[in-house]
């Protein structure tokens, strides 16, 4: 699997980090979404789905 992250979508809601942790995290000065891990281990796969499905902006696209 593997995640991409547009930065200029990105709205700072939060959703992503709330979903998978351990793969999104967000700036602290402006809350835009960062890739902690851009190709985690498949058993991490129904919460980065969940994450880019919770997304409002849809900033985040996940790749098999």
């Amino acid at each position: 699997m593997k995640v991409i992250i547009d930065e200029d979508k990105c709205v700072g809601a939060g959703q992503c980090v709330l979903s998978a942790a351990e793969v999104f995290d967000q700036r602290d000065e402006d809350g835009i979404v960062v890739l902690l891990d851009a190709t985690p281990p498949d058993a991490r796969r129904a919460p980065v789905e969940e994450a880019a499905g919770r997304c409002p902006a849809l900033a985040i696209e996940v790749l098999p």
